[in-house]
């Protein structure tokens, strides 16, 4: 069994764009910026959003954290994306989600110019995403793509199940694995909550990548023998023995699943660290077109 170690091919991308931005710098080219709107005080979103900043930083971009406060109305938050919109100086801008309830998700998504869409999320990226065009993908999907380029995991002709249905991770990752080249040229089949025998589905399967948001949910009799195991889930779950008080947990439980798989992402450490990565990736794609 091989561990698919996201912090460790994170770190290699990070200096891989360091270098990058270093030869700009020497050129006397500007250095790709990167902006973050966070509306509210969602505890993991700071947290995120900080993470991003501190990222930033290391490969030698530009940073703006624009906070917003829990009562910002959509045409405030409007007028601050046009804003960043018609801003020269930034690359890319993310919206952090999720958004206060006063808020339309999908009315400020659309409101990006999709030139400067790092996350991949307007309508016009994902469509390319889905014609095999050029375009920003998904930072998640990406970050997945990279792993099993990485580390060479074969995926023509194999059976790829996904788990989870969203528009963030589950569809486009879908699409992505049933495109032509590598990785992809798989048989894809797109599971979610209301699939019945889910486990006759999965224990066919050479690949499966969980985005459920379900902990511990894809357990070992759900799985054959040396299947590749990608976990996307991130859940907080109560636990009075950390200093934190919770610990965080994936879609697959790890212990016994490990036992069977020939590839597995661990969590934390696996995809998590990819999604920041692959942004970063996505920003330095930005100011090249730009340029």
């Amino acid at each position: 069994m091989t561990i698919l170690d996201g912090k460790k091919v994170s770190n290699d991308i990070k200096d891989e764009i360091a270098e990058q931005v270093n030869k700009m710098k020497a050129k006397g080219e500007k250095v790709p910026h990167l902006a973050a709107i966070i509306v509210g005080n969602d505890g993991a979103s700071l947290t995120y959003v900080g993470s991003k900043v501190r990222a930033c930083e290391r490969v030698g971009f530009e940073s703006t954290m624009v906070r917003m406060s829990n009562t910002t109305s959509e045409i405030e938050l409007l007028d601050k994306i046009e804003e960043l919109n018609q801003d020269d100086d930034i690359d890319g801008f993310i919206i952090q989600l999720p958004l206060p309830p006063q808020i339309n998700t999908q009315k400020v998504l659309m409101a990006v110019n999709p030139s400067k869409d790092v996350d991949g999320f307007h309508p016009e990226n994902f469509g390319k995403m889905a014609l095999d065009m050029s375009t920003f993908i998904p930072a998640t999907p990406f970050g997945i793509l990279e792993l099993i380029d990485r580390y060479g995991v074969e995926t023509q002709g194999k059976h790829t199940v996904v788990i989870g249905r969203s528009h963030i991770v589950g569809r486009p990752m879908s699409i992505l694995m049933g495109r032509k080249g590598f990785p992809g040229n798989s048989t894809v089949t797109l599971t979610h909550s209301r699939t019945k025998n889910i486990t006759q589905i999965t224990s066919q399967a050479d690949i499966i990548i969980s985005a459920l948001g379900v902990p511990n949910f894809l357990k070992a009799e759900m799985v054959k023998d040396d299947a590749v195991i990608i976990d996307v889930g991130i859940t907080r779950v109560p636990d009075e023995t950390t200093p934190k008080g919770y610990r965080i947990t994936g879609d697959v439980d790890f212990d016994n699943v490990s036992k069977k798989a020939s590839y597995i992402t661990p969590v934390p450490g696996g995809v998590g660290p990819m999604t920041i990565a692959m942004l970063l990736k996505n920003t330095l794609l930005a100011r090249e077109q730009r340029m």
